[in-house]
């Protein structure tokens, strides 16, 4: 009897590589970051909150990367599409208010596949966006 092949995703080995280097960024460029990496299916495989990192900004880490998964995309794409007056206005209060429509969430992609993505929040959204990029090119 065979058994079902699980959905590709991202290893633990993979995991730790998307956390240290994102970990570095945020050491270079001086900003504690809460870093959250989910599997394939969105769920949440490893966090790390830095020494000094904001406690509100563990569980906005986590949905960035949620939602990269669940819309197949970056967080970035969101933000302007989600503003007043956009095609989307109101889509963060969507999904139990899961939904983070700013920069910081990537998803991350092996052999043209999506594995997983990153979630990355405490500082500015460009930082945060920083910070998650490095972390996606571990991969």
């Amino acid at each position: 009897m065979s058994h079902p092949v699980p959905r590709e995703t991202i290893t633990l080995d993979e995991v730790k590589q998307v956390i240290e280097a994102a970990e570095a960024k945020a050491r270079e460029i001086g900003q504690p970051m809460d870093i959250a990496v989910t599997d394939a299916g969105g769920h949440l495989k490893s966090h790390v909150r830095m020494d000094g990192a904001l406690i509100a900004s563990i569980s906005i880490s986590i949905n960035k990367a949620y939602t990269a998964i669940a819309f197949q995309q970056e967080t970035a794409n969101l933000q302007d599409v989600t503003c007043s007056g956009g095609d989307l206005h109101g889509l963060s209060d969507a999904h139990g208010g899961r939904l983070v429509v700013f920069p910081g969430g990537i998803p991350l992609i092996r052999d043209n596949e999506i594995i997983g993505a990153i979630g990355v929040s405490s500082g500015t959204i460009q930082q945060d966006q920083d910070v998650a990029a490095a972390g996606a090119a571990a991969i």
